[in-house]
């Protein structure tokens, strides 16, 4: 579980410069619906951070089921155990 938590303190400046939030804070539970500024658009940027951030590639099927950022991070624990 501690994995999951570093990647939650991980990806919290990217969506933090992404969406010029410095305060927010995110849980698993974070999503576009409950995070304001989380567009269509922002989702891209986020995506494209995390990306190049963790030297990963999202295929555009695999993004369509994330819900939350909880799910998110399952995506890369997936991808990076790869």
């Amino acid at each position: 579980m501690t994995y999951m938590n570093n990647l939650l303190e991980q990806l919290q400046p990217i969506f933090q410069d992404v969406l010029d939030q410095p305060n927010l804070t995110l849980t698993l539970k974070s999503s576009g619906q409950n995070v304001d500024g989380w567009d269509s658009l922002a989702h891209i940027n986020i995506v494209s951070a995390i990306e190049r951030e963790f030297k990963i590639r999202f295929a555009l099927g695999e993004l369509q089921d994330l819900k939350n950022v909880g799910d998110m991070i399952e995506l890369m624990k997936a991808k990076l155990a790869t």
